[in-house]
């Protein structure tokens, strides 16, 4: 997996709140940079922890496959 795709599963399952899981599904399909999110301060720290998350290898890698799947638009 690489790093976007791991952010942006961790950062849609760190909250419930609709917003943010929206901006996890742009960032998986690159509508929206990494940079462009540490700028939108109700993101940030949802951010900091899928970050830190990731650096402590602390996810499954199947359920971010699964996550990738699901919401991972697909361009013909």
């Amino acid at each position: 997996m690489d790093k976007i795709t791991c952010i942006a599963y961790l950062l849609y399952k760190s909250s419930t709140n609709q917003g943010i899981r929206e901006k996890a599904i742009q960032l998986l399909n690159g509508d929206v940079s990494i940079r462009d999110l540490k700028r939108n301060i109700s993101i940030q720290a949802n951010l900091v922890i899928a970050e830190s998350l990731l650096k402590k290898n602390k996810f499954d890698k199947d359920q971010v496959q699964l996550f990738a799947e699901q919401f991972m638009y697909q361009e013909i």
